[in-house]
C-alpha cells in the first residue's frame, strides 16, 4: 500500500492558510533556519515552485519559528513557507532529517521521499516532476551545487521539544487528567493548595516528564498495578509515574516502587490500617537484590537518613500514592496522634555485600541474585543502640537485646509485634570475631536477656501500663513469677545489615500490631521484564 501522510493546516509568514492535501500533487519540504544544507537546498526548492509551481503545490515547512522569515529573505522565496515552530507537523510526519523532501500525489500519497542533499536526487526530482507535469525542466546550475552534504537532525527530535510533542499525540500514554493552570499562578504553590504535596515541594508533573518516568518500565502505563485502600483507588502505572515524579524519581526507580505498592496493598499488610492507626505507623521498605547498585541506592554510610536520592524519592512515591490515589491524607483517614518522620519517606537497602547472613529477602524464600523489596509497618525508629564497648559476641549480642526493650515500652513483654535490627558492621565484626554467630543465636541472645518476670508487667503507682492489678491478684505470685522475653517469639525479630565501617551503632525500628488484627511484612520480587 502506498504511504500517505497526515494532513495539516498551516499559516504561512504573509498569513495566508495552506492545507495539506489540497488540489493536485504537491512537494513537501521541511527545513530549519539554521542548518547548511537546507540553505543549500532553498534556492533549488524555490527553482522548482517557479518551473511548476502552476501544477505543482510546493510548500516549504520551517521549523525555526521567527528565523524561516531570515531564510525566506536570505533566498528571496516566493513560494509559501509555513510555520511549523511547534514541530507538530514534523512529528506526525515522522521525519529524522532535514531537508526532508516529499513529492505526493493528488491523493496525497507519497511518490517519491528523500533527506539531505544528494545532487543526483534533486536532479532526479526535478525530471521527474518535469515529466510528470509535462513541462519543461526547471533551470538549474547543478554544477555548481556539492554532490553530496548530509543534512541536520531534524527540531522536533530535540528531547525538550520531542517529549511534549508524544505527550499530547493522540495516542499517547498519557491518559490522566490534565490540569490547566493560570499563567500567573506559581505551580509548586498550586500543588501545595490542591493537597497533592506531603508538606514538601513537588516537582510538577508535567506530561513530558510523565512519559519519561513511564520508561522505566516495560508495563502498558494503563495497566492496573493496585487497588489502593482506603479510597480504594484505581492505581494504574500511569499515575504511580504521576507520583514518582512529583516525588523526585528517576525512571529507574519505576520497578521498585511498583513492587512496594503491590507489597504494602496487599491484605496482609493491611495500608489501611496502617495509614489510619493513632499510633503513627509507616511503611518502612528494605530493598534486595541486584537493583540496589543499578539505581544507585544507599546501604552504607548514613544509608538510613538523607543524601541518597533513589532511598529518599522511593519511600516518598510510595507515600504520595497513599495519599493521592488511595486517600490516606493527614486529618482525613490518616489520624496518626503526633505522625513520625518516616510519613515522608523510609526506604533503604540492605547491605548484603558486607553480611556474613543470608540476605533478609533470601531468608524469605528468594533467590539472591532476586531483587526484591520488603515492606515492615512500624511506628517508631531507626532507634540507635550503642554500644561502643563490648569486645565479645555475647556482648554484643546482649547489648542489642537491651537496647530492643524500649519496643512499646519496656515495661511490656512477650509481645507479638515486629522488630526490625539493622545491624551495623562494626557490631557485625565483633559478633564474628569467635566464628559464626547466626541470626537464629542473636535472635535467641535477644530473648535470653530480656527474660523478665510477669510480676514486672503488672501495673502500679510508677506506671499504669500493663497488666491489670486485679488480674495480677488471681494470677497469683507461682505465675506471676514465670519469666517472658520481650518478643512472643524469635520471627517477630526481623535482622538485615547497613550502614558503614565506621561506629558501633546499630539501629531498631519498633513496629506496630502484628499479624491479621494489624500488619503482616511483605516482600515481592520486583519485576525488571
Amino acid at each position: 500500500m502506498t504511504e500517505t501522510k497526515p494532513s495539516f493546516s498551516l499559516k504561512s509568514l504573509s498569513g495566508d492558510t495552506h492545507t495539506f492535501p489540497g488540489n493536485g500533487p504537491h512537494l513537501v519540504v521541511f527545513v530549519k533556519e539554521d542548518c547548511e544544507t537546507c540553505n543549500t537546498a532553498a534556492p533549488v526548492v524555490e527553482a522548482l515552485h517557479k518551473a511548476y509551481g502552476e501544477k505543482l503545490r510546493v510548500l516549504m515547512l520551517g521549523q525555526s519559528g521567527d528565523d524561516n522569515a531570515a531564510l525566506k529573505e536570505r533566498h528571496g522565496l516566493t513560494l509559501p513557507v509555513l510555520d511549523d515552530r511547534s514541530c507538530k507537523i514534523s512529528f506526525n510526519w515522522d521525519i529524522e532529517i532535514v531537508p526532508s523532501v516529499f513529492w505526493m500525489d493528488a491523493h496525497g500519497r507519497v511518490k517519491s521521499h528523500f533527506e539531505g542533499f544528494v545532487r543526483e536526487e534533486w536532479q532526479t526530482l526535478s525530471a521527474d516532476l518535469a515529466r510528470s507535469l509535462d513541462v519543461a525542466q526547471a533551470q538549474i546550475d547543478w554544477a555548481s551545487l556539492p554532490a553530496w552534504r548530509p543534512g541536520c537532525g531534524s527540531k522536533h527530535l530535540y528531547p525538550e521539544i520531542y517529549d511534549k510533542l508524544r505527550a499530547s499525540a493522540e495516542d499517547s500514554a498519557i491518559q490522566a487528567r490534565r490540569i490547566d493552570i493560570a499563567p500567573a499562578d506559581d505551580v509548586i504553590e498550586f500543588m501545595f493548595d490542591q493537597g497533592f504535596s506531603d508538606g514538601l515541594p513537588l516537582v510538577p508533573p508535567t506530561p513530558e516528564r510523565v512519559l519519561r518516568m513511564l520508561e522505566g518500565t516495560r508495563r502498558p502505563a494503563q495497566d492496573l498495578v493496585a487497588i489502593v485502600p482506603p479510597n480504594m483507588g484505581v492505581a494504574t502505572v500511569e499515575k504511580i509515574a504521576i507520583n514518582a515524579v512529583m516525588a523526585g524519581c528517576k525512571p529507574e526507580y519505576m520497578p521498585v516502587i511498583i513492587a512496594a505498592l503491590e507489597a504494602v496493598c496487599t491484605d496482609a499488610f493491611n495500608i489501611h490500617g496502617v495509614t489510619a492507626t493513632t499510633m503513627g505507623a509507616a511503611p518502612v521498605i528494605v530493598v534486595n537484590g541486584p537493583i540496589r547498585d543499578q539505581i544507585g541506592m544507599n546501604k552504607g554510610l548514613g544509608a538510613l537518613g538523607s543524601g541518597n536520592r533513589a532511598n529518599a524519592t522511593i519511600g516518598r512515591a510510595l507515600r504520595l500514592i497513599v495519599g493521592n490515589v488511595g486517600g490516606g491524607k493527614p486529618g482525613g483517614v490518616e489520624r496518626s496522634t503526633l505522625g513520625n518522620p518516616m510519613k515522608y519517606t523510609m526506604c533503604f537497602a540492605e547491605n548484603e555485600e558486607r553480611s556474613p547472613w543470608p540476605p533478609l529477602h533470601v531468608e524469605r524464600g528468594f533467590k539472591k541474585e532476586d531483587s526484591v523489596v520488603t515492606v515492615f509497618a512500624m511506628t517508631g525508629g531507626p532507634v540507635h543502640i550503642v554500644d561502643q564497648e563490648s569486645r565479645k559476641p555475647e556482648q554484643v549480642a546482649g547489648s542489642i537485646g537491651l537496647g530492643l526493650e524500649g519496643v512499646f515500652l519496656p515495661k511490656l513483654r512477650n509481645l507479638p509485634v515486629d522488630a526490625l535490627l539493622v545491624v551495623c558492621p562494626e557490631h557485625i565484626d565483633t559478633l564474628m570475631s569467635e566464628g559464626d554467630y547466626s541470626k537464629d543465636r542473636l535472635r535467641a541472645r535477644i530473648q535470653a536477656v530480656t527474660r523478665r518476670p510477669l510480676s514486672e508487667m503488672v501495673a502500679d503507682d510508677m506506671s499504669g501500663a500493663g497488666i491489670p492489678m486485679a488480674t495480677a491478684e488471681k494470677m497469683g505470685a507461682g505465675k506471676l513469677g514465670t519469666e517472658v522475653p520481650k518478643f512472643a517469639g524469635p520471627e517477630y525479630i526481623h535482622i538485615v545489615v547497613a550502614g558503614s565501617d565506621a561506629g558501633k551503632f546499630s539501629s531498631a525500628f519498633h513496629g506496630w500490631a502484628t499479624g491479621e488484627i494489624g500488619s503482616q511484612s511483605v516482600s515481592r520480587k520486583i519485576d525488571l521484564g
